[in-house]
């Protein structure tokens, strides 16, 4: 009887055992994740807003996973390079994307060629937005959105105006502006928001879009002054700094959002985990103070409505498209 008891009992724990494994594999074998590095790519140069963003909660990350997790910038084509990585990844976690316009709605929409659809991602949860200003060099004429309008009308084409990259949030946010301006500037387009900031304190191109986060140290330093914010209303921490509606231009704001995505097939419980874990790091008071002080608004939430958001966004690029307001690559 023991024999047959213990041989029972070690069957028990077998069948125990395999419908434990199976039970992890069907969910992705999520008990342990990560059980190595999450790379989390950033389609962006160092120093721009989504990079700051990403090393703030990429290293309250590493201390509640356990795991390092490393950000990696690739920047280029708007954050596309990124995206297409991304989408190409094995679906298990270890490979994040920080979702933005460019790689997540633009650039597969407007971009020459792009490899991969709106659709090819899984959106984890939206970490936050804030309004894009526009930023310009100290010798620009322009003080305010009204004369910057103004002055482009009388020099059509001849402002040099700077981007992340064609179809990242700069340059939408521009397409957006010349739609309800009819201005006419030539696009210069870098490979992520540093260096064009960069090139606009060194006098070789005149103004963009930026978030204050961006361009936080230059407007500091005074390389940088600003022209206008794209919101309905003042910022508090810019309330000498007028919005474009106040300015008589309608329907010209824009706002870059920040996202955490993965590829597409990412196991339901991996997407849990994560989304449980960003959460958290997005309530704490430390986390929020900063980025509220950047003029980030932090949003959270599920990663249904992560995707409600992208898709509402994506939208909103179609139909401009439609109404032949922004015309995609060629």
């Amino acid at each position: 009887m023991r024999v047959i008891k213990g041989k029972l009992e070690q069957r028990i724990a077998l069948v125990l055992a395999l419908s434990a494994s199976a039970m992890a594999q069907a969910q992705g074998g999520t008990g342990d994740y990560p059980t190595k590095p999450v790379r989390w790519l950033v389609g962006f140069a160092p120093g721009a807003s989504n990079d700051i963003i990403a090393r703030l909660i990429a290293a309250r990350l590493t201390d509640a996973f356990g795991q390092q997790v490393l950000v990696d910038n690739r920047g280029g084509a708007g954050g596309v390079i990124a995206g297409e990585i991304v989408t190409k990844s094995a679906p298990d976690g270890h490979t994040l994307l920080m979702s933005t316009t460019g790689p997540s709605v633009t650039g597969p929409l407007l971009g020459k060629r792009v490899p991969y659809r709106v659709e090819d991602f899984t959106q984890v949860v939206t970490i936050g937005y804030s309004p894009l200003i526009i930023v310009a060099h100290p010798s620009f004429p322009p003080r305010n959105p009204r004369e910057l309008v103004d002055y482009a009308r009388a020099n059509p084409g001849k402002i040099t105006w700077g981007s992340s990259g064609v179809g990242g949030s700069p340059h939408f946010a521009l397409l957006i502006f010349q739609a309800a301006t009819g201005i006419d500037v030539t696009h210069v387009p870098y490979k992520g928001t540093a260096p064009a900031l960069t090139d606009i304190a060194a006098g070789h191109i005149q103004a963009m879009h930026s978030s204050v986060i961006s361009a936080e140290a230059h407007l500091v330093s005074k390389r940088l002054k600003i022209i206008g914010v794209g919101s309905q209303k003042r910022l508090a921490g810019l309330p000498d700094v007028p919005t474009f509606t106040e300015s008589g231009i309608v329907n010209g704001d824009s706002q870059v959002w920040f996202g955490v995505a993965l590829p597409l097939g990412a196991p339901r419980a991996i997407v849990m985990k994560l989304n449980g874990a960003v959460n958290k790091v997005l309530q704490s008071p430390e986390a929020i103070k900063r980025m509220q002080d950047l003029g980030l608004e932090v949003v959270g939430g599920t990663p249904e409505a992560a995707e409600t958001f992208v898709k509402r966004e994506a939208a909103a690029v179609r139909q401009l498209i439609k109404l032949g307001k922004i015309r995609p690559e060629q």
